[in-house]
């Protein structure tokens, strides 16, 4: 049986390209790879490539500020790398000493800017003129 960290391993090779061509040809390959297992992921993904793929069509920066803007995933996935190669805890105090200063830790992290954030803001507002703030 396939780990699922494979297999999202190469769905992220998808949704992390930076054109819908190349996002179209890393499903091809998902699919070859895959779809004897898992048919029903590929199809999925070909069934709303319109919509799965609709910030392919923006710049690079503004890809970068909706990719990396997923807090909450973030969130779970530091905190799974935080107990990830731990080994067995004393008892349920011990999990929960660890994962609050994990998350005292990631909350440093919230303050700073989203990566490409000034190119992305400007992105924004000429795509979006009509729909963006003419003051911040």
């Amino acid at each position: 049986m396939a780990k699922p960290a494979i297999v999202a391993s190469d769905l992220h090779q998808i949704y992390s390209s930076s054109t819908e061509e190349a996002a179209k040809s890393e499903l091809d390959n998902f699919a070859v790879a895959w779809d004897k297992k898992y048919p029903k992921i590929s199809e999925s993904w070909k069934n709303n490539w319109d919509r799965l793929t609709l910030f392919l069509a923006y710049p690079d920066y503004i890809q970068k500020a909706i990719y990396t803007t997923n807090a909450i995933e973030s969130l779970n996935n530091s905190l799974k790398e935080t107990l990830k190669n731990r080994g067995a805890f004393p008892n349920d105090e011990a999990v929960t000493k660890l994962l609050y200063l994990a998350m005292r830790n990631i909350s440093k992290k919230w303050t700073m800017p989203i990566r490409s954030w000034k190119e992305a803001l400007n992105q924004f507002a000429i795509i979006f003129a009509d729909r963006f703030p003419k003051t911040l």
